[in-house]
């Protein structure tokens, strides 16, 4: 019988990194990967966060690689860099790679309101949290979803400052973050909702780390709920946004490059899946015809996946530095590709994982068995903002149709929810 090598899927999509500084992340990500291969059953299967990783990404940069390299950290600020990182730290455990992807977005959009912030305010609050990022000392993470017995709100108190409330669910990385970053929103005198994002340390009296959610999948990436009762919150630590309602498509721009980058870890997932499928039958005799046409389905999936990915990060890297011109139209460009690339990877990355089950056969059913976890992991992808498969199909439908909605979800849901009391 002669040897045989599996080779990879076609080279240049989602493969290489872009600049230096996403070189550079990758060289540190790479000293990692072994021990993070190491222990993912485990963290799996007890839920345990992967703390002593992120004490290692902390001591060699990686927290920081996002945060700009004046201000101490690595300066990666390509998004295709950083869904690679995350799609090559996703091969061996999606967990960590969420996690990753929480620090990696705060440092984005925190290095966007540094530079650009409409309020000094904003850009100094926004030049603190990045410098504790550069010195891999803050990880920080966004809370945005409420949970369902509540909406958080962000009240004037008596002295200049704020008083939080509320409780936030499926928090990531909350678990070990020194930050959160909370959408909350301010009921004014008036009747109007304006949309605020406080900043509170854990350390503030009132915020409690809520040991209370077991995912089915993603087991490992800390996510929790994030209890705020009446947290002090200095003047100084509030960005004030925009008023609910609104409608206003250029906030769309931010949530893509708080989030695109996402994408990079289900393309590492259904990698990871693809090559444990070919190499089942790697020095074997030549497989059956049913398993070869798995295998050649789930190349052309494979495929077709990375390339949505990598073609909708470049549409997003292209316009996130160009500031001029109708900043709805630029909302709307950088979403549109997104969620185009979006749900062509929440439809075909679960059916990769699942074609490499069946091809790989009943041990892989096992809970023992990596594929397991992958199955269970690339299920995520559907259930995250922006957007959740529903409201996917209302903006993909919309734009399409032409037909005028809000579609900053944010937005969507202090109209819906402003009104609770």
């Amino acid at each position: 019988m002669a040897s045989r090598t599996p080779r990879p899927v076609p080279a240049g999509l989602l493969r290489s990194p872009a600049t230096a500084a996403g070189r550079r992340l990758l060289g540190l990500l790479d000293r990692h990967l072994p021990r993070i291969a190491d222990t993912a059953r485990e963290n799996d299967r007890t839920g345990r966060f992967p703390t002593d990783i992120f004490e290692a990404f902390a001591e060699d940069g990686v927290l920081g690689a996002t945060a700009p390299a004046e201000l101490g950290g690595l300066g990666v600020d390509r998004l295709h860099d950083v869904a690679l990182a995350l799609a090559t730290v996703a091969a061996v455990d999606a967990s960590t790679a969420l996690a990753l992807h929480v620090q990696f977005s705060r440092g984005l959009t925190l290095t966007h309101d540094w530079r650009h912030g409409a309020t000094a305010t904003g850009r100094a609050l926004a030049r603190k949290l990045l410098s504790g990022m550069g010195e891999g000392t803050s990880l920080i993470c966004g809370t945005v979803k409420d949970h369902h017995s509540t909406v958080t709100t962000l009240t004037p108190d008596e002295a200049g400052g704020w008083v939080l409330n509320g409780r936030k669910t499926l928090v990531t990385m909350a678990t070990v973050a020194t930050d959160f970053v909370v959408h909350a929103l301010w009921r004014r005198a008036d009747g109007g909702i304006t949309l605020t994002t406080p900043v509170v340390s854990k350390h503030t009296p009132g915020v409690k780390v809520l040991e209370t959610v077991a995912g089915v999948g993603m087991c490992a990436s800390g996510t929790v709920d994030v209890l705020f009762e009446d947290c002090p919150v200095p003047d100084e630590d509030v960005i004030v946004r925009g008023q609910a309602g609104e409608g206003t498509d250029a906030a769309l721009a931010g949530q893509t490059v708080s989030s695109i980058t996402m994408l990079g870890i289900y393309a590492g997932i259904a990698g990871a899946a693809r090559d444990l499928a070919v190499g089942r039958y790697a020095g074997h005799a030549e497989p059956p015809a049913a398993v070869r046409t798995l295998i050649a389905g789930i190349e052309t999936d494979l495929f077709t996946l990375r390339a949505a990915v990598t073609a909708a990060l470049a549409e997003a890297d292209a316009r996130t530095t160009d500031l001029t011109g109708d900043q709805e139209e630029r909302g709307r460009a950088m979403m549109l590709p997104f969620q185009c690339a979006k749900a062509t990877v929440n439809q075909l990355g679960p059916k990769i994982v699942n074609d490499s089950l069946i091809a790989v056969g009943g041990m892989s059913y096992s809970a023992a068995h990596p594929l397991s976890r992958l199955y269970r992991d690339v299920r995520a992808g559907a259930f995250m903002q922006p957007y959740t498969h529903l409201d996917a199909v209302e903006f993909l439908s919309a734009q399409a149709l032409g037909l005028r909605r809000d579609n900053d979800y944010i937005s969507v849901r202090a109209g819906r929810d402003g009104g609770a009391r």
